[in-house]
């Protein structure tokens, strides 16, 4: 009777920490992909300037910042490493600094960003760099000329930083800021798009 209640005691603590274990792997677990939404500003850091605007004459235009926003999907080949791809729309206004008139760059960028972690608890620095290909769109309005521009293509690079807290295994927010280096041409006059782009970030793990 003794032998019995023993070897029953024996499996019994055999199956708690067999379930114990695996519990504990269940819950340590990372997902390995994540969808995450961003929402913030793009700041272009150079000013430019156009040919032909206002019967003829070449006028310098600021630059304004404006909206940003992205939508990514992620996947961690490792705990501290993910590569990212994202879809989003940015925008700035320019304005000549002499006579009325109004650009307007529209871009919607399709990019690809490499991310290494550094994994402290709930929050979670984090580096990136990328390349992306920059779908712009430029409308001119002046006061004797009108000029929506064609669409044009171009690609470019870019880098930054940003850190996610954790909130659960599945959901975390965060910042992130980056910089790019993109220049699309229209009608021979290049118009930079370089500067930073900061958004707040809210995502899901799956």
């Amino acid at each position: 009777m003794k032998i019995k209640n023993i070897l029953l005691l024996v499996l019994a603590v055999a199956l708690s920490g067999t379930a114990s274990q695996a519990f504990a792997e269940e819950t340590t677990t990372t997902p390995s992909s994540y969808v995450v939404l961003k929402g913030g500003m793009y700041s272009p850091s150079m000013s430019f300037d156009l040919d032909n605007f206002n019967a003829g004459n070449t006028e310098h235009f600021d630059s304004k910042t404006g909206f940003a926003g992205e939508l990514a999907i992620g996947h961690y080949f490792l705990p501290i490493l993910a590569l990212e791809l994202g879809g989003g729309y940015f925008e700035s206004r320019g304005h000549p600094a002499t006579v009325p008139g109004e650009t307007k760059l529209r871009v919607m960028p399709l990019i690809a960003t490499g991310k290494v972690f550094l994994p402290l608890g709930p929050f979670e620095p984090y580096g990136l760099a990328g390349i992306g290909a920059y779908i712009t769109d430029l409308e001119v309005n002046g006061s004797s000329s009108n000029f929506d521009g064609s669409t044009e293509v171009t690609y470019g690079f870019h880098a930054g930083a940003g850190f996610n807290i954790n909130f659960s295994r599945n959901m975390f927010a965060g910042l992130e800021g980056k910089y790019i280096w993109a220049e699309p041409s229209f009608g021979g006059q290049h118009l930079p798009l370089d500067g930073f782009i900061a958004t707040a970030n809210i995502g899901l793990r799956f």
